[in-house]
């Protein structure tokens, strides 16, 4: 079942990378902006129930899918590139075992224990 999720995550990012194609923004916007979301995790210098706070909303695919709508309906290229940048990166984050977080440990999600290799 994970080889599934996985894939269905990569399928994700790799409409992020086709949306993204139909922005008016040369391609190295892609692979800079694709890492920023996780300034999200800043919280986390407070204490764990605050870093997933920030994690999550950072993190969450209807988030990015409200910011991409918002500004496909308003014609407003830098509000796309905000939803599409944050929905391919919170599915490769999820093709990669990171989910969104409970608040007791930043390694604890939804997904299961970050760096648990268990099947």
């Amino acid at each position: 079942m994970k080889t599934v999720l996985k894939l269905e995550e990569f399928a994700q990012f790799a409409l992020s990378i086709v949306l993204f194609s139909q922005l008016p923004y040369a391609w190295w916007w892609f692979p800079a902006l694709i890492l920023l979301p996780d300034i999200s995790m800043v919280g986390y210098f407070i204490n764990p129930r605050i870093g997933a706070i920030g994690y999550n909303l950072g993190h969450h695919k209807g988030i990015a899918l409200l910011v991409g709508t918002i500004g496909l309906l308003t014609q407003q290229p830098i509000l796309m590139l905000a939803g599409i940048i944050l929905f391919g990166h919170a599915s490769m984050d999820r093709m990669m075992g990171y989910g969104l977080k409970y608040s007791d440990s930043f390694k604890h999600t939804h997904l299961g224990f970050v760096g648990n290799h268990a099947k």
